[in-house]
């Protein structure tokens, strides 16, 4: 399994000579080096509405005529929009026939922004867990930290871990270190953070404490891609 990270939330898998991509967000993030009409994928995975993970999630899909799976109020909203869409919810799996997508709790909030400033209500935010090639994947949104992380580590056996450590919006790195010792990820990578001067943050101080505790982590500049098998997990 090969994982690209475009910067932010945004990550890329390709597993099973397929890809699904999530929280896209490239055209607002200045660190992004790839353009939303550069990336080919199968299908998009939303973890929730607010603009810094779906804002590209529309050209994208559009232009790889591909569906988007999300939340269903967030699915919906999105439909309207002409978009072909794979609504669910928390606790819930989709087969996307080269992976299975298992969308678990996050503590957050989502809501759209419309042009002339309404907001609307997006479901209720979400992590996922994915699972293919014999290897279990989690990307926790944004979120804070909850004690249930302890029962998601205990229930999965998870392999690879994107966990936020930007502070002020989600959980900072303090936190963050706490979810991945319940998590107990073989490899936990920071996300969500230096997009915006609110949420600078050092990753690899980050990572440090991490192996400090006994666990491996990994920090990824945009752009940077890497690869899991089964048998070097």
């Amino acid at each position: 399994m090969k994982f690209i990270y475009h910067g932010h939330s945004c990550v890329q898998l390709e597993t099973n000579g397929k890809s699904l991509v999530i929280d896209p967000f490239l055209r607002g993030n200045e660190l992004a080096v790839i353009k939303p009409e550069d990336i080919k994928t199968d299908v998009i995975l939303l973890t929730h509405a607010h603009t810094d993970h779906i804002l590209d999630a529309e050209p994208i899909a559009k232009s790889n005529q591909i569906p988007i799976v999300a939340v269903v109020e967030l699915a919906t909203y999105l439909a309207g929009k002409g978009l072909q869409t794979i609504d669910m919810n928390l606790g819930g799996t989709v087969d996307l026939e080269f992976c299975k997508a298992t969308m678990i709790q996050a503590f957050h909030s989502s809501s759209i922004q419309l042009e002339e400033g309404q907001i609307i209500y997006g479901g209720n935010p979400a992590g996922f867990i994915i699972r293919a090639e014999g290897l279990t994947i989690l990307h926790a949104g944004d979120t804070a930290l909850f004690g249930d992380m302890k029962m998601i580590g205990e229930r999965y056996d998870i392999d690879v871990a994107f966990l936020p450590i930007g502070d002020h919006y989600t959980m900072g790195p303090e936190d963050a270190l706490l979810a991945a010792q319940w998590f107990g990820a073989k490899l936990t990578i920071p996300v969500h953070y230096n997009s915006f001067s609110i949420i600078r943050q050092d990753a690899l101080a980050f990572v440090q404490q991490l192996e400090a505790q006994g666990q491996q982590g990994r920090v990824l500049a945009p752009g940077d891609s890497f690869e899991v098998k089964v048998g070097n997990k």
